[in-house]
């Protein structure tokens, strides 16, 4: 990853520690944060960045897990930016760095042939812009567990229910049955009388029937099915107290509290369309005669909503979500929801042939978003500033250094770098005599403020002026795309060193900074 010049400067770093009495001092940084309530994917769930501890682990931008070696707040009053595409949006410091690719403004780029010939790097929220491209990482650790242990034992004294398997193969027939709890189940614990129900609409025979044989073929167990004409539902009742317990202790109770333990979120994705197949056709739709055909899920749980976000990226099929405010409509109250929409007419075709749907488009459309193996790659939709004081929030991941929040990926960068110069006169003309540093970074960070030291000391004040971000990066033989922001910062600091000394000696002190 880095040369052999930015390993000694990291490893023996020249010129670091502190002038007292120093001419001049650019202090310049970027301790990024994002606000306290910011999701971000933490252990198995997304979570509020605020809740985030140490040893716990995030999903880096390689798409695996990485721990948390350290947290940290602060108070910040400036300016916030808010970033939108059609997975979510995040809240962050300007100076946050975000991975995506930086569209030119040329002709060729508007076309997806051009976009693909540009490289991804690490992007200051602040640059960013309303149609580049973000990268979000499809995660990708994979554990093909075959049987699922039920480790759940019947009541002292519950007589009435049957035996059922002490571990069961999981198969594509559980994984659906999976699927249509998540979407339509319910448990029902009343004294003596713990089951499953599922409640479907009266035309669904065809789902009635699966459960029905699914529950037969797996647990030896009958199902109760109850029409309801009037409401136009049937319900499909599978009595077992154990069997009940169990799907409690692994999606959780309560359409809102619905989630997927991780042992089925790492299935090969493969074996995951059983599982979204159950899921779609519990509580989803398909749409092919509408004006723009479309797919959508509808849960009112958000961790299933980002969950089944995490499915369709793993089958290389683009979602967006939305979310309805809670309502009140016709006399009833609606909570609030996550709505799941497929509309990319690639994506379609890939869920439809998951669901058994035929589908063959009738026309060709403009792709806005794309994946390879390891990233979706999808739009900026939104971009707005607005002021902001309070708390904020980062973190410290190991070895990748960067995290996800529900639709960025994020790093964890937060360079600090003082530099300090001492003016001495030779020759009439002001020369920096010493240059030292403090910086608080990575090995980068550490290498670009050694390099810079070397580069200013004993040049004229005009000389100093005209060293730039190329030239720290030339003398280390090259910096990681990642961390060309360390050497701005280098820049930066230079340039605000030299500012502070000719304020404080009246000469000419409107110095732009790079």
């Amino acid at each position: 990853m880095y040369s052999k010049e930015v390993i000694e400067n990291f490893m023996n770093p020249k010129n670091m520690g502190e002038i007292e009495n120093a001419d001049g001092i650019g202090k310049v940084g970027n301790p990024v944060c994002l606000l306290p309530k910011e999701k971000i994917f933490l252990n198995d769930k997304f979570e509020d960045i605020e809740k985030s501890k140490e040893k716990e682990y995030v999903i880096s931008h390689k798409g695996i897990k990485n721990e948390i070696n350290d947290i940290s707040s602060r108070k910040y009053k400036g300016k916030i930016i808010k970033l939108k595409n059609n997975l979510g949006e995040v809240q962050l410091t300007p100076e946050h760095l975000v991975y995506a690719i930086n569209i030119p403004k040329k002709d060729k780029f508007k076309r997806n042939e051009g976009k693909l010939l540009l490289t991804p790097s690490w992007y200051h929220a602040e640059h960013l812009k309303k149609g580049d491209i973000i990268l979000y990482p499809i995660p990708n650790e994979i554990k093909n567990i075959k049987y699922i242990d039920i480790n759940i034992q019947k009541l002292k004294y519950d007589f009435r229910s049957k035996e059922i398997p002490k571990k069961i193969l999981l198969n594509s027939e559980i994984l659906r049955l999976f699927g249509y709890y998540l979407s339509e189940g319910s448990i029902s614990e009343k004294p003596s009388k713990n089951y499953i129900s599922f409640t479907l609409h009266i035309d669904e025979k065809d789902i009635v029937d699966d459960i029905s044989n699914i529950s037969k073929k797996l647990f030896n167990l009958k199902v109760k099915i109850t029409e309801k004409p009037e409401r136009k539902t049937v319900i499909v009742d599978l009595y077992s107290a154990q069997l009940s317990r169990f799907f409690k202790k692994l999606f959780g109770k309560g359409a809102q509290n619905k989630s997927i333990p991780e042992i089925i979120m790492l299935l090969p994705p493969e074996k995951q369309k059983s599982l979204i197949k159950g899921l779609w056709k519990g509580d989803g739709y398909v749409n092919l005669n509408r004006n723009g055909p479309r797919a959508g899920y509808t849960t009112i749980s958000y961790q299933l909503s980002q969950q089944i976000k995490f499915l369709l990226l793993r089958q290389k099929i683009v979602p967006s979500i939305y979310i309805d405010k809670a309502h009140k409509s016709k006399g009833v109250n609606h909570k609030k929801a996550f709505r799941i929409h497929i509309g990319q007419m690639d994506s379609l075709k890939k869920l439809c042939n998951i669901l058994g749907i035929q589908y063959k488009p009738k026309s060709h459309e403009s792709i806005k978003s794309w994946f390879d193996n390891n990233f979706l790659y999808t739009p900026i939709t939104k971009i707005e500033r607005k002021n902001y004081n309070g708390k904020v929030h980062n973190l410290e991941v190991e070895e990748n250094h960067s995290y996800i929040s529900e639709a960025f990926c994020l790093h964890n960068c937060g360079d600090v770098m003082h530099l300090y110069i001492k003016i001495d006169k030779k020759d009439g003309k002001e020369i920096l005599k010493d240059v030292k540093f403090k910086t608080f970074g990575c090995a980068a960070a550490i290498a670009t403020s050694s390099m810079i030291t070397q580069l200013a000391k004993g040049k004229t004040l005009e000389e100093a002026g005209k060293i730039n971000r190329e030239m720290i990066i030339d003398k280390l033989k090259g910096l990681p795309p990642v961390k060309i922001h360390c050497s701005i910062l280098a820049d930066k600091a230079l340039a605000k060193a030299i500012e502070d000394y000719k304020k404080k000696n009246e000469i000419n002190p409107n110095i732009k900074e790079k």
